[in-house]
């Protein structure tokens, strides 16, 4: 087994439109773990590239993301995003105490009343877009604001509050690296905020997310003030962010792709199948996330990683593994359904999942009910994706009917 293996730049700051990342695409072809260096932090990393071996590296008790906390980990952010006391950085079986109690914010029961306001939200806002008349920037009238009102109703954010919390999210996100001092000051002020949002719902809660998550009890276990704050951000973040970038991306697709828009016109019934496949395929954020630290020493795919390196995974290549999905780069509606990774995997999966996707079904299912003619309203190689954060999607949507 190798320990040592050549280390390999890895800006990952590919953003032309949707295509995979040349760079991700030829290390997953080279091997399955690959020695990288990224542009921020003290450490080169292994890159995890392959399906079964991000599985393993998910689920695998050797590898811990609670380790990272403390250090200057390789990231693509000049400030780490996360927070010490995230869920997001809490090992199993910790970590599970967490997701039981924050899963009661997100029971079927719960989602499918938020899903009834997502449907009076969506309804509201293509009205608009429907007043303003083609053409009409998509992500303005729809993919901001549906998941950023969604998750602020949600926790219960002031309408006052959103515009000054939606600048700390884009803040933290940024990758320009100028950008430290102004994310560090972002997440502070987060902190601050849902801390004392937190303290409001104890008390006098009302029938939002962070009032059930303030209540939510194992036992006699609950959420104390730290956690559910932390909780509060991360959802804040993670809810609008994944949905806000998957319209754009998924709308962008279908409109660019005329026979899978065909396909879902003429089978309506298959629009979640096409979504999923799209959530499998869709690149929709640059490079790589929080990564994990090993242990003790692990050999696997030919290396031997050695205890305290750092190891990070790709989902995007993941979900893109010949070995696990027949004809990856093909987009197909009919796929027979298999797991893919876009919301992540083993105990660190994304438990506002079911959330996110059934803002991604109203949203486009509305959308395409509403605007049958729906169309590009410029050719696709004129629209503009944004080059400051980690984020991958279209800064503007112009669409025409």
């Amino acid at each position: 087994m190798a320990s040592d293996s050549e280390t390999i730049t890895c800006p990952f700051d590919f953003r032309e439109g949707l295509d995979p990342d040349p760079s991700l695409t030829a290390l997953m072809a080279r091997e399955a773990i690959a020695r990288i260096r990224l542009p921020y932090g003290a450490s080169d990393a292994w890159l995890v590239t392959g399906f079964e071996e991000v599985r393993q590296v998910t689920t695998d008790h050797r590898f811990s993301r609670a380790a990272v906390v403390g250090s200057d980990y390789p990231r693509m952010t000049p400030e780490p995003i996360v927070s010490p006391e995230s869920i997001n950085v809490i090992d199993p079986p910790h970590s599970s105490r967490l997701r039981h109690l924050a899963a009661q914010a997100f029971t079927p029961r719960h989602v499918a009343r938020i899903r009834q306001d997502i449907t009076r939200l969506a309804d509201t806002l293509l009205d608009g877009m429907a007043e303003h008349g083609p053409p009409a920037d998509l992500v303005r009238h729809l993919s901001d604001p549906l998941p950023q009102q969604t998750i602020f109703e949600a926790l219960g954010v002031a309408h006052e509050d959103r515009s000054r919390l939606q600048q700390y999210a884009h803040d933290l996100l940024a990758t320009g690296p100028d950008s430290r001092r102004t994310a560090a000051g972002a997440k502070a002020e987060l902190r601050r905020y849902f801390g004392e949002l937190v303290r409001r719902r104890r008390r006098s809660p009302g029938t939002d997310v962070l009032s059930v998550l303030a209540t939510a009890q194992q036992g006699a276990d609950a959420l104390d003030d730290q956690e559910l704050t932390v909780m509060a951000l991360t959802l804040m973040l993670s809810g609008q962010d994944t949905a806000t970038v998957e319209i754009s991306d998924i709308v962008f697709t279908l409109l660019t792709r005329h026979e899978l828009m065909r396909h879902v016109r003429e089978r309506p019934g298959t629009l979640p199948r096409v979504i999923d496949e799209l959530l499998r395929v869709i690149p929709f954020r640059k490079g790589v996330g929080i990564p994990r630290v090993a242990l003790e020493d692990v050999e696997m795919g030919g290396v031997r990683i050695r205890a305290g390196d750092f190891v990070h995974v790709s989902y995007l290549t993941a979900n893109r593994d010949p070995g696990h999905f027949p004809d990856p780069d093909v987009i197909a509606p009919d796929r027979a359904p298999a797991s893919h990774m876009t919301f992540g995997w083993g105990g660190h999966r994304c438990i506002g999942a079911p959330l996110a996707l059934a803002e991604l079904e109203v949203a486009v299912g509305r959308l395409l009910e509403r605007f049958p003619g729906l169309r590009l309203a410029v050719p696709p190689e004129e629209v503009r994706w944004d080059t400051e954060t980690i984020r991958r999607f279209p800064l503007e949507l112009p669409v025409a009917w």
